[in-house]
């Protein structure tokens, strides 16, 4: 049929643009939409992902809520893009019904559809501040992040959400001005930054031990013997310069960790044959990662156990929950962020010696948690800046931040 109203349209003495445009493109119109719609719906989805930079989006509360392991989060964003998807969808499709339909409208009608959702999508409003920040999706979710820092400081600084990994690269370049991080991350010094010092003790202690459930504790009782070789072995200085050795040297964290315990005389070659095989978890950061790969040679050198590695889990929730569940028998954890992500309390100012007993007592009696004992150093949840930015501007710790900011509006 189509070949034949091509021929007639020939017939009747129409040119090649002609008939390329009054009648081919509206015999082929309907396919084309057809193929605007199915990108439009994968684009809507592929569009979440600009969240890791900081482009905004829907994807700001579906990857926060990952982290978190916050269904209410993840719903809050995956539904209204969904919905989104879905509305474009009908009203492309009610363009490419018509039975009539004028190219040049249908051209323009599908750049408005685009225009629209490209609007819904990425739509905010607020009002710039002087200062520009960047802050993980855990951060901006977790009740001892950015919620603490709005309490305890009445912070308010425009920001966006970033991956971890771009956060570094986006002060340095200078499109952002402070971010959030650890205190003992080794990229501090790579790139030049100056942690603000948390004056109004905002963060609370966030000493590093390994959590250990209950079932894997009374099975195995010899991990209690080798877990407590690494009591007060790292202080914060030590920590910082093996996550450079990582974040910055590039180095491999097996060869930082076995060169650590060699250092200390704790590594022994792994011999003979496993008894079991037990699994050790992390969160989704380097620290976590080279601790993960102490603990592991440490153990498989001390005792006949095998331990296999589930690296990257996601936030503290995800891992908690593994680990109450049974799928990992023990992950290294911070004892500020058991108190206030999984026991849910307040910090209530408690030295870090109270702080990690009371966090220990909560976790067993809880939920069958076994704490260790501290490793010895402080990671705690940290505001950073650019060196010479902070001494231009005069600021030292988060007050000063905040005063800068609210006499520049």
């Amino acid at each position: 049929i189509e070949q034949s109203v091509l021929d007639s349209a020939k017939g009747m003495g129409m040119s090649n643009r002609q008939v390329l445009f009054q009648v081919k493109l509206p015999l082929a119109l309907p396919t084309l939409l057809a193929g605007i719609r199915t990108a439009t719906v994968i684009n809507v989805g592929v569009a979440t992902l600009a969240a890791y930079i900081a482009a905004g989006g829907l994807g700001e509360f579906i990857f926060g809520g990952i982290a978190l392991n916050n269904a209410t989060m993840i719903i809050a964003g995956a539904l209204p893009a969904a919905l989104l998807a879905i509305l474009l969808d009908f009203l492309l499709s009610l363009l490419q019904k018509k039975k009539t339909l004028n190219l040049k409208k249908a051209i323009g009608g599908t750049a408005l559809f685009f225009i629209i959702g490209l609007g819904a999508y990425g739509f905010k409003l607020h009002n710039e501040t002087p200062l520009k920040a960047g802050f993980a999706p855990e951060f901006t979710g977790r009740v001892d992040g950015l919620p603490a820092l709005k309490k305890t400081y009445t912070l308010d600084i425009s920001h966006v959400v970033l991956g971890p990994g771009l956060m570094y690269k986006a002060i340095e370049q200078g499109f952002i001005d402070v971010i959030s991080g650890y205190s003992t991350d080794g990229r501090i010094k790579s790139y030049q930054l100056r942690v603000l010092r948390d004056d109004l003790k905002c963060f609370p202690p966030y000493e590093a031990a390994l959590l250990i459930n209950g079932r894997s504790w009374e099975k195995y009782p010899e991990l209690r013997a080798v877990v407590a070789l690494l009591d007060g072995q790292i202080n914060d200085s030590l920590m910082t310069h093996l996550n450079y050795l990582l974040d910055s040297e590039k180095q491999n964290p097996a060869v930082i960790a076995q060169r650590f315990l060699e250092e200390r005389g704790l590594y022994k070659t792994p011999e003979g044959a496993r008894s079991a095989t037990l699994t050790i978890g992390s969160k989704i950061f380097g620290e976590q990662y080279l601790l993960a790969d102490i603990y592991k040679q440490l153990i498989e050198g001390h005792t006949s156990l095998a331990v296999e590695s589930k690296l990257g889990l996601g936030g503290t929730k995800i891992c908690f929950d593994a680990l109450v569940a049974g799928e990992i028998d023990f992950y290294p954890e911070y004892s500020g962020t058991a108190l206030q992500v999984i026991l849910q309390q307040e910090n209530k100012g408690l030295d870090p010696e109270d702080l990690f007993k009371q966090v220990q007592e909560d976790l067993l009696e809880q939920y069958d948690v076994h704490y260790a004992k501290p490793l010895g150093f402080n990671n705690t949840y940290a505001l950073m800046t650019r060196e010479n930015q902070a001494k231009e501007l005069g600021i030292k710790n988060i007050s000063d931040l905040v005063s800068y900011l609210r006499q520049r509006p």
